[in-house]
This record gives C-alpha cells, sequence and structure tokens, in this order.
C-alpha cells in the first residue's frame, strides 16, 4: 500500500540516506532505526510529504504522493516529537482545533472522551500551559483516537510519558494495526505491540 522507491534526501550538502526501499501494507508497523543525525526525522517528514527528496518516489495506493495531494494527507497522520499546541488553549480547545485542521468536525463529546481515555479526565478545560510536559504530550497523541487516518507516521511518540502512558500508547497502535492500520515511528525508548511483528529500517 506505501512502496518507497529509490528515495534519496539530503540536509545542506550532506547526503542523509540514499538509494532506500521499503514497502507497507495493511497491519504493518515498522521502526525507523539511526544514529542521532541519521536522517530519521528527515525520512519521516519526506514521507509526509512534507520534505521533497533528492531522487525516487513515495507511492500510496499505486500513485505518487506527488500526484495525489490532499488525498493522501487525507488517510496520513503526522505527529512530531513537538507536541504542536498552543499554551494558552485549553486541552480540549487544541484537540478540536488540531482536528479541524485536519478536516475533522470534532464535537465537544467526543473530544473529551479521547482526553480522558488519555488520561486527562479533569484537566480537559485547563490551559495546556500549566500541565506538566506528558500531560500536554498527551493531549497531542489524544489526536490519534479521533482521526481516521490508515496511515499513522509518529516521530518519538512516546517522549516525555510515564509508563501507565507508554502502555496506552502501545494498546492504541494494537487497536490501529488490528483495523489495518499502519505504523511508521522512530523512538529511543522500548515499544512492543503485543501479537505484532515488528519490521525495522535501520539508517547508517
Amino acid at each position: 500500500m506505501l512502496e518507497v522507491s529509490n528515495l534519496a534526501c539530503s540536509r545542506g550538502d550532506h547526503r542523509l540516506f540514499s538509494g532506500l526501499n521499503f514497502n507497507l501494507h495493511l497491519g504493518q508497523i515498522m521502526q525507523v532505526q539511526g544514529a542521532n543525525g541519521s536522517g530519521k526525522t528527515s525520512l519521516l517528514r519526506t514521507l509526509c510529504g512534507f520534505i521533497t527528496p533528492d531522487e525516487g518516489d513515495i507511492i500510496w495506493r499505486g500513485e505518487s504522493i506527488r500526484e495525489l495531494d490532499e488525498d493522501y494527507y487525507a488517510e496520513m497522520l503526522y505527529l512530531g516529537h513537538l507536541n504542536a499546541i498552543k499554551d494558552e488553549l485549553s486541552a480540549l480547545e487544541n484537540l478540536r482545533i488540531s482536528a479541524g485542521l485536519s478536516g475533522i468536525e470534532l464535537e465537544e463529546k467526543e473530544a473529551m472522551a479521547a482526553l480522558r481515555r488519555m488520561g486527562l479526565r479533569g484537566r480537559e478545560m485547563l490551559p495546556t500551559k500549566v500541565l506538566s510536559q506528558g500531560q500536554r504530550r498527551r493531549v497531542a497523541l489524544a489526536h490519534l483516537l479521533v482521526s481516521d487516518a490508515k496511515l499513522w507516521i509518529l516521530d518519538e511518540p512516546l517522549t516525555a510519558l510515564d509508563v501507565g502512558a507508554v502502555t496506552l500508547m502501545q494498546e492504541l497502535i494494537a487497536e490501529h494495526l488490528a483495523q489495518q492500520g499502519m505504523v511508521i515511528f522512530t523512538t529511543h525508548q522500548p515499544l512492543h505491540v503485543a501479537g505484532m511483528e515488528m519490521r525495522t529500517l535501520s539508517l547508517s
């Protein structure tokens, strides 16, 4: 369903990777590994269409993402290692706005349910600037619960999460894969998804 062919990417004069080939099908998960500076985040952003590769192509459902444009973005959800939330807005407002930017009309009841599942009961209406780093990360990750995207691209999703939140994230990923979703992610922390074979892609 997702096919990467002969992909190459540079940062300035430095070539991060080249000749990269892989594919990912429904219900599969893949971890991108590599040392700091190896190009993990650049690869994820390239897969999202945010960075134009030096060479190669990214194919989704048999067509280049350059041709699909909005049709691809409707089926892909990217969460970066930064939370991309506004401090002065509440958790509820942040979630509803981020959903709206993705084309999702999110009712307050559904947004509240997502935040509560992420462990934010009682904090939904608080400005996010008063929340801990882990709680702020949970606000950002709540977007996963309200999205219909088939492909999740996650850059360090476990950052600042405690043990309980990591377990919850593993459950959410397992549910997404069981529903024939797809996940590509990076992490410096162990992430285990029960019953799923974890594919790996190493960038040297």
